[in-house]
């Protein structure tokens, strides 16, 4: 490159110098004539070093090139038992902290069950709600409640929904056996009332949400990011019809929740 820039000012610059002589309009001002200048130089600079770098390659070529006999092992050798030299970076990767990508459209497709659609269809989950996890004592969702080890992790949720965290939890055991090692969580049925509210149910409070994370380590709130282990979960329970926290105005990313439509779906059939 430095060549061909040099042959090229060398080339047009007399002419521009000749054109100057020879110009009857006003005269090239004096920071065209700095600029040439400057060229001139860097286009010497150039020169000097492309003959210093020339003269070190001549230099590298002259060295004689030592000659050694090749000597060839005929002997079978044993292989070496693979030796792993870290930690897996992969594997590790789970626990990495990302930004949550599209965040607004995870759900896309997913209607959320809210905390008005839950009391309408279910009635409240206790006659009085307080800020404390307390039992829950609406007999219709309370005959369903069960206390199971589901995958990794034991929750107590109601039945339909612990089925159906079964079936997710099987499908990222035969996807991703590493990742399924490494879920934990962080609570699922808690029957309180939504802090900063007066009587608003969660869903954790009907036995219908659960909170994952990796490895133990809690999601921090609202940050806009999460594990990218959680968001590989996600679009499992997305397929299995729940809806994932990170959508939340106030993001959310340890929570998963089961769909309007799941519940539908499981209300027509007799299960709630």
């Amino acid at each position: 490159m430095a060549i061909i820039i040099a042959s090229v000012i060398w080339v047009f610059l007399p002419s521009l110098l000749i054109e100057e002589e020879s110009f009857d309009g006003p005269a090239i001002d004096s920071g065209a004539r700095i600029e040439i200048e400057m060229l001139n130089q860097r286009v010497e600079d150039l020169q000097i070093r492309i003959d210093e770098l020339s003269q070190e390659v001549a230099e590298v070529k002259a060295r004689p090139v030592p000659q050694s006999a090749p000597t060839f092992n005929t002997a079978p050798q044993e292989q070496e038992p693979f030796q792993p030299s870290g930690p897996n970076d992969i594997i590790d990767a789970y626990a990495q902290v990302v930004l949550i990508a599209n965040r607004k459209e995870v759900n896309q497709g997913l209607q959320i069950a809210g905390p008005s659609y839950l009391a309408r269809t279910f009635g409240p989950p206790r006659e009085q709600l307080s800020d404390r996890c307390e039992q829950m004592t609406n007999r219709r969702l309370a005959d369903k409640l069960v206390l199971e080890k589901v995958g990794p992790i034991r929750v107590q949720m109601l039945q339909p929904a612990v089925d159906s965290l079964r079936r997710v939890f099987e499908n990222i055991r035969l996807t991703d056996p590493d990742l399924y090692a490494r879920i934990n969580t962080a609570g699922a049925l808690c029957v309180r009332q939504i802090r900063g509210t007066r009587g608003r149910a969660s869903t954790h409070a009907f036995g219908l949400a659960v909170d994952l994370n990796i490895d133990g380590v809690l999601d921090t709130l609202g940050d806009g990011k999460t594990q990218l282990g959680l968001t590989i979960l996600a679009d499992f329970f997305r397929s299995e019809g729940w809806v994932w926290g990170a959508a939340w105005r106030r993001e959310d990313s340890m929570h998963f929740e089961v769909s309007r439509q799941k519940l539908d779906e499981w209300i027509s059939e007799g299960r709630l």
